[in-house]
């Protein structure tokens, strides 16, 4: 992992990026992923009784933990899942639906979270309208929204472009009265698809990110589903019913070290970054 951080270039920025307030975030020190999960990534696959399907998602919701908290887990029908957990001291659920707004105002705020991966970032024109206007409560401006991203998997692999679709929880069938609430004080749930070369079929994904806030800040616990699309709250498995068709073992590892790398990261960032920008929505 120190070849990983030292060999990798930072992704190119726009034109007078140096001249925003939070340009210094582009250029600070990054931190290396936690010797823990690099002993995940080395045996990544799980036991398969920990596995947990979609179906199951709003289990989120209940106090405590599930199996399979961090890892790649297998069903016994050769679905998978990837899930990772996440400790974010000083931050707040609050804090992360803001940035969930704020950061696709415009490219260099993407940057920022991960300056080695992410390479760009674009709003359909009806939803930067959505984020910059300020009668829309900050949970509105997380849902609906069409996020279009190139960003590398891992840093110093050419990058992909992905569509991650934020949803209202509502469409993923989630009960709403429980989120900025204890159990929840945020969630993000996405229809989210990998774009791959020509040739190879597009990756579809569901993704939850589902924050929870603690004494010294909150822990995110992320969840992904291969293969699936929400739709009517409901999920729908669009990959042929074969497991040679879900993708190959590197694919999933790769997500999972760019999800420890990214959010790593941004934990270490987010208070700092929330303080100094929440009144500042356009750049």
């Amino acid at each position: 992992m120190e070849d990983f951080m030292t060999g990798a270039k930072r992704v190119p920025v726009p034109e007078g990026s140096e001249s925003k307030s939070y340009y210094k975030y582009y250029n600070r020190e990054l931190l290396p992923i936690p010797d823990e999960k690099i002993e995940i990534l080395n045996d990544p696959i799980g036991k398969p009784e920990e596995y947990m399907p979609i179906e199951d998602m709003n289990k989120l919701f209940d106090p405590g933990y599930l199996p399979g908290e961090i890892g790649i887990f297998y069903a016994p029908d050769g679905k998978v899942g990837v899930s990772n957990f996440t400790k974010m001291p000083g931050v707040t659920g609050e804090m992360a639906e803001w940035w969930f707004a704020w950061h696709g105002g415009e490219p260099l705020r993407y940057a920022i979270w991960d300056p080695l991966d992410h390479y760009g970032l674009e709003l359909e024109p009806e939803d930067y309208v959505k984020i910059f206007d300020p009668s829309i409560p900050v949970a509105e401006k997380t849902r609906g929204v069409l996020h279009h991203v190139t960003e590398s998997l891992v840093a110093g692999q050419d990058p992909v472009k992905c569509d991650l679709a934020f949803t209202d929880p509502a469409e993923f069938g989630m009960p709403v009265d429980k989120i900025h609430t204890d159990a929840c004080s945020f969630v993000l749930c996405a229809n989210v698809t990998i774009f791959t070369p020509e040739g190879m079929p597009n990756i579809p994904l569901v993704c939850v990110h589902f924050f929870r806030d603690t004494e010294d800040g909150c822990e995110l616990r992320s969840r992904y589903w291969f293969g699936y699309q929400m739709k009517d709250g409901k999920p729908e498995y669009l990959l042929p019913d074969d497991p040679a068709a879900v993708p190959p073992l590197e694919v999933i590892t790769d997500l999972e070290q760019h999800n420890f790398f990214e959010y790593t990261n941004l934990a270490a960032i987010l208070a700092n970054v929330y303080s100094e920008e929440k009144d500042n929505w356009k750049p």
